[in-house]
This record gives structure tokens, sequence and C-alpha cells, in this order.
């Protein structure tokens, strides 16, 4: 059995804390550059970073601590489906727009923080918004509202 002195055992220690923390770092990173679209729910402005790639809609929100005012993420996906989201590795509660072609919302779901429930759309959809839980209720948006600004959106 190989045994190291408290000084290795901190120094290793220490080295594992910061490999971690550039991990994170680089997620946060690479989150951080995906490009944004403003989005219009009536009145109501959204600032959505949008995620429209595998990977970028794989990552989503993951080991974010919060989000700014009006601020969440559009997923845009290739072409319409049951879309379903759950929230692995996501810190902050979050509720989900599930949207149609034409941009008007098909349905909302909560979604709570570090789960794997999967939360689905009711219909075919190609995209979904995430914001900050009950985001949408506070404003009196609901199904059969439309969000205006979606790319590709008809």
């Amino acid at each position: 059995m190989t045994r190291f002195s408290p000084q290795a055992q901190r120094l290793s220690a220490w080295a594992g804390a910061a490999v971690a923390a550039l991990s994170l770092a680089g997620a946060v990173t690479a989150q951080a550059t995906l490009p944004q679209q403003t989005l219009r729910a009536g009145m109501h402005l959204i600032r959505a970073e949008v995620a429209s790639t595998p990977k970028t809609r794989e990552t989503g929100l993951m080991f974010r601590e919060r989000l700014g005012p009006n601020q969440g993420m559009l997923f845009i996906f290739d072409r319409p489906g049951i879309q379903c989201m759950w929230m692995r590795n996501t810190l902050i509660p979050l509720s989900v727009a599930f949207i149609a072609d034409d941009g008007v919302i098909a349905n909302i779901e909560d979604m709570e923080p570090k789960t794997e429930t999967s939360h689905c759309a009711v219909q075919p959809v190609r995209y979904a918004l995430e914001m900050e839980q009950g985001w949408f209720a506070k404003r009196g948006l609901k199904a059969g509202t439309r969000i205006d600004g979606i790319p590709g959106a008809r």
C-alpha cells in the first residue's frame, strides 16, 4: 500500500479541485458564447441565448446559478417533434414553454432542479424556451400565446 504525506495529499486535493473548477469554468464560458436573440411575448421582451446544435441543446442551462431578468434559453430543433426536457445538472428551477413552428406556445411545464424527470410537449414543436420558474405565469402567458422574434418561425 502506498502512503502519501499530508503535504502530498493536500497538493493532490488542490490539483483535483483546480481541474474541476477549470472544467466548470470551461462549460460556463462555452455557454456564454452562444448567440443571443431578442424575443417578444406581447409587451414582454426576452433576452434568449440560442441553443441550436446537438451539443448546445444537450448542455442547455446546466451549471448556471442564476438567470438575469427576462433572460432565458431558446432551444431550436431541426424539425418538429415531441420534444422533452429534463434538469440534470441544472441548478435553478425553470419553466419551459414548448413552441410550435408558428411561434405559438403549445404548453408550459415547471421543472425542478437536478432531476431527470421528462417534461414533454403535448404536440410536435420545433422550439422550447426556458425561463426562471414562474416567469410565464407571472406575466399571464399560457398555451396559445405567440412568441415573436424566433428565428425561422412562420
